[in-house]
């Protein structure tokens, strides 16, 4: 959703011509039933005009403007532009759902499956009580995600909402301690040993308990479609940091450099707000900055004039990485990175995994 049709979200509210007509019944003290007998109607038939549910033709104006008040120009009027308002909203909502990726936000189990299922329920899923309230909500997202996506690729910010909102949701399950940005980044060293580890299924729960422990919540999150977002941090309280990455790549490389690249926005740039990686834009210093980080924790900086020279072959790389007790893989990614090697090269040393896993 752009920023450019945002501003057609407000007001996506509209009051129905029965909301003035019951006002100017209050005010008459003139009760529901006396209404239905002026208009010689049943209860129910005015209980369906002052719910909107009963469209004003002129004969009904026409006994408005006389029991009611007003003119008959201006019952239709208001019913006309409350119609044409309701069309507007409706056309809007299914845009909105349009862009939703409720697909795979059911098949992921963030949302029960209801063929039912109205906009009132998605956007209880986003906390917020009315589009309006979601485009203010995320319109800095919607603003990061234009600036951020390349044209050569799609992403769809109601799609990144809904997988940030997710991250949040399941962030909720995790018992954190206070944020300690010294201590977490005394933790980094612990956590790096676990690029070793072949079994996702053990390294992502020790590595969610590692930051839990310092006020760090990290979640593992698939990404669905129209989301290309490879992580993103955000401070969810003074005391507490959402970590949330996405195994866009199913390898090990690019989720431990991820993993560190916002570990570094965390203790760089945490308290500057929000940040949201692999959308494929320009990079700004802030970014530059985290990629640097992440790899001076992968390779120290003593160890990367060696990295520079290594030659091209498994065996050295791999010996290297135990050195460093890291994964031969991060070596690899590192290598492709600084251009020493192809993208094409020694992927076989790089560790391939499964949403199964």
């Amino acid at each position: 959703m752009s920023t450019t049709s945002d501003q057609h979200f407000t007001p996506d509210w509209v009051s129905a011509p029965g909301d003035t007509i019951a006002d100017i019944l209050h005010e008459k003290r003139v009760t529901i039933p006396r209404f239905a007998k002026d208009m010689e109607w049943s209860i129910e038939e005015a209980k369906s005009l002052l719910g909107g549910r009963t469209t004003i033709t002129i004969a009904i104006a026409r006994k408005l403007a006389r029991i009611v008040g007003s003119s008959v120009e201006f019952w239709m009027s208001r019913d006309f532009q409350y119609r044409k308002t309701i069309d507007r909203l409706h056309h809007i909502e299914t845009e909105w759902l349009n862009q939703l990726p409720i697909g795979d936000m059911i098949k992921f189990g963030w949302v029960t499956p209801s063929p039912s299922k109205e906009v009132k329920e998605y956007l209880r899923f986003f906390g917020v009580p009315s589009l309006s309230a979601w485009t203010q909500t995320y319109s800095k997202l919607n603003e990061l995600v234009a600036f951020k996506t390349s044209q050569s690729f799609e992403s769809r910010p109601a799609s990144v909402a809904a997988w940030l909102r997710q991250g949040e949701i399941e962030s909720s399950r995790i018992k954190c301690s206070s944020w300690n940005p010294s201590k977490f980044k005394e933790s980094l060293s612990n956590i790096r040993r676990l690029t070793r580890s072949k079994r996702p299924n053990l390294f992502v729960s020790e590595l969610q308990k590692l930051c839990s422990l310092n006020g760090v919540a990290v979640i593992v999150l698939r990404a669905p479609s129209g989301c290309r977002a490879s992580g993103a941090t955000r401070f969810l309280s003074k005391d507490q940091a959402l970590l949330l990455l996405s195994f866009r790549y199913l390898s090990d490389d690019q989720f431990w450099f991820t993993f560190f690249h916002e570990a570094g926005h965390l203790l760089l740039h945490g308290e500057q707000g929000f940040f949201l990686e692999g959308m494929d834009g320009p990079r700004t210093k802030q970014e530059l900055e985290a990629d640097k980080f992440a790899e001076d924790i992968l390779i120290p900086q003593n160890f990367q004039p060696a990295l520079m020279k290594l030659p091209l072959n498994s065996k050295v790389v791999i010996k290297f990485a135990q050195r460093l007790g890291i994964s031969p893989g991060i070596v690899v990614g590192q290598l492709q990175h600084h251009g020493k090697i192809k993208h094409s090269q020694l992927n076989g040393l790089r560790r391939r995994f499964q949403w199964g896993e």
